[in-house]
């Protein structure tokens, strides 16, 4: 309940037109975007809810993907804790919260050579 407050909120917040939370769609999972600030390569990632993926030295675990129905704007929303794993050292979380398709730097990655980004939800069949 908490979590479909903050998200109306922070739609709100970003002037996107906020979507009751209880109309958004959950998904399987999410389709992101990556970019390695070094090399400038973009690479897509797919990801199912609860299942997590390798972008550089990030792992990025997917919690929950929430789509606005057909007839709203179009907009996702994804639930995602993101790690940095460094050579001899513990997993660092470096990001954890949603992240809103139609506005990225609401919440964003804050990494020097990373960044990661929502472009949409769906389902683990339609991969």
């Amino acid at each position: 309940m908490i979590r479909a407050g903050l998200m109306a909120a922070a739609m709100m917040v970003a002037g996107a037109v906020p979507v009751a939370a209880s109309e958004m769609t959950d998904r399987s999972g999410a389709t992101l975007q990556g970019l390695d600030k070094i090399t400038a390569r973009v690479s897509g990632i797919t990801v199912d809810v609860g299942e997590t993926a390798h972008f550089g030295s990030l792992l990025i675990t997917l919690r929950a993907c929430r789509e606005a129905p057909p007839i709203d704007p179009p907009d996702a929303a994804a639930f995602m804790e993101i790690k940095e794993v460094k050579p001899d050292e513990d997993p660092e979380q470096v990001f954890s919260g949603w992240m809103f398709a139609s506005s990225p730097a609401l919440s964003a990655l804050e990494h020097p050579i990373y960044d990661v980004w929502v472009t949409g939800c769906r389902d683990a069949a339609k991969k």
